[in-house]
């Protein structure tokens, strides 16, 4: 870490007065706004009380600047992974990461676009991974069989947080119509659907009115994990 937050160095440059730390910080506020966006050298250095040229002491371009703001994020979920109390049972485990990771991704959605993008500026994005790898070490899996169980489980959760955090239509943004009323539409729309052509719509439609998003993540997360649970013989607890 401490190597990665080394500043860069130009001969005759003038030395930043800010650090590394605050350059993140802001970073991380403005994406926390406005998204990606909103995260341009020139607002960022408006934040920070300085002209464009000294966000270079530190990055080389905004793509760095994003990797280094995501691991920057991940650094505090990992502390808060790290605590976990943890439990004989690997995949209930697994399951605890897992929403303290979709939870980070919902409060965050642009984090999920670049969560594990270039490991090698995301240290701690690599030892989260780590992290969720080595429960599956506690599995009888072969080696293929844990990268995959690892990668489904980043996929349901990442996926699902983004699609939870997107921004709702402009017409719910510009408060012509409430978020209820906007989703009671397509529910209105998909029961006058042919119950011949629809089955399964007209099936599930009562489901959808009004469900409730977290929870159906957390149905995609137990269907994944109880895969997981049948591949490794291990008898739910």
């Amino acid at each position: 870490m401490a190597a990665r937050l080394q500043n860069r160095s130009t001969p005759g440059r003038r030395r930043a007065s800010h650090s590394m730390e605050s350059v993140l910080t802001e970073a991380v506020a403005l994406l926390d706004e406005a998204g990606e966006p909103a995260l341009t050298f020139r607002a960022l250095a408006q934040r920070l009380g300085g002209g464009v040229a000294s966000i270079y002491w530190y990055v080389a371009n905004k793509d760095e600047l994003l990797d280094l703001a995501t691991d920057h994020v991940i650094g505090s979920l990992l502390s808060d992974v790290e605590a976990l109390p943890g439990s004989d049972d690997p995949i209930d485990d697994l399951r605890t990461m897992a929403l303290v990771l979709f939870d980070a991704i919902v409060a965050r959605p642009w984090l999920g676009a670049y969560f594990m993008r270039n490991t090698n500026a995301q240290s701690n994005s690599l030892r989260l991974y780590e992290r969720l790898g080595a429960q599956t070490l506690r599995l009888d899996l072969t080696a293929r069989q844990r990268f995959h169980a690892v990668s489904a489980i980043i996929g349901v959760v990442v996926g699902s947080a983004v699609d939870l955090g997107q921004e709702p239509p402009q017409e719910v943004l510009d408060g012509k119509v409430g978020r209820d009323e906007y989703l009671g539409r397509a529910v209105q729309a998909w029961r006058e659907l042919d119950p011949a052509g629809y089955p399964f719509v007209h099936e599930i439609v009562d489901e959808f009115d009004g469900h409730d998003d977290a929870d159906q993540f957390r149905s995609a997360l137990d269907l994944t994990l109880a895969g997981l649970r049948l591949q490794a013989g291990k008898a739910g607890a």
